[in-house]
């Protein structure tokens, strides 16, 4: 039951940035259920941030990334009926393209699975009253502690720094030192993009989530100052696509 929930909702998601599902496999005998996705070859945003060994961003990489996320945020929330919340929005479920689009990946579903299973009756009502906090609201703040992972490079907790919303609390709450939080392998950065992000940091990580803007609210204001549109940051399809086509086409004649 739970696999074929999980199969209708992610069926109804179709936006250029998400992982969209491509397909499934539902086996009795023997038992297997599979699901096929996307593939996206530059693995995830959580490596291109934290992995030393891999390539880091650059500003501009990293902005058309951050708006890939919220328009499709934005349409899963606002414009599917009814909305779809992502379950667990981080960098490690962030996938990126060949030209480091951003995808949205909703893989977590086995995790879920299991963590549930785990449930004793007596914890049923609290764990329910826990699952509703993954709705529109709860995007809206793991979005917030996106922002803050992608510009400053760092994780969203760590031994050392603890917290990174406590730790940028500091920097938030003055303009002028705010460009200390940015990620010291970034070479250049675009301070009015700063500006903009961090304001809508501090609006997504409201302690009361009453005060907290939508997703529609929010990319409208980064819009204001972050001249990419919902085209621009969907993947461009490659060159080397276009080949494989053509190669496909030859050979079926």
């Amino acid at each position: 039951m739970a696999y074929r929930k999980k199969i209708d909702t992610l069926s109804r998601v179709n936006h250029k940035n998400f992982v969209n599902l491509l397909g499934y496999c539902e086996e009795d005998e023997p038992f297997l259920r599979m699901m096929v996705f996307e593939y996206a070859p530059n693995g995830t945003l959580y490596e291109h941030l934290h992995v030393k060994e891999v390539e880091h961003l650059d500003w501009n990489t990293r902005i058309r990334i951050i708006m890939g996320i919220a328009y499709c945020l934005q349409y899963m929330n606002h414009e599917l009926n009814p909305p779809v919340a992502h379950p667990s929005l981080q960098s490690s479920f962030i996938f990126l393209t060949d030209d480091y689009a951003a995808k949205i990946g909703d893989i977590s579903f086995w995790t879920d699975i299991a963590s549930k299973s785990k449930i004793s009756s007596e914890d049923e009502l609290e764990h329910s009253e826990l699952s509703r906090l993954a709705d529109s609201e709860m995007n809206v703040y793991s979005f917030g502690i996106l922002l803050l992972e992608i510009i400053s490079g760092m994780l969203p907790y760590s031994e050392e720094k603890g917290s990174l919303v406590n730790w940028a609390a500091q920097y938030l709450n003055d303009k002028r030192s705010i460009s200390y939080m940015i990620d010291p392998t970034l070479k250049s950065f675009n301070n009015n993009e700063l500006d903009i992000i961090c304001e809508v940091i501090q609006d997504c990580i409201h302690l009361d989530s009453r005060q907290r803007p939508t997703m529609r609210e929010v990319t409208y204001k980064l819009r204001e100052v972050i001249a990419i549109s919902p085209d621009a940051a969907t993947p461009r399809l490659s060159p080397l696509w276009w080949a494989e086509l053509e190669i496909l086409s030859v050979e079926a004649t």
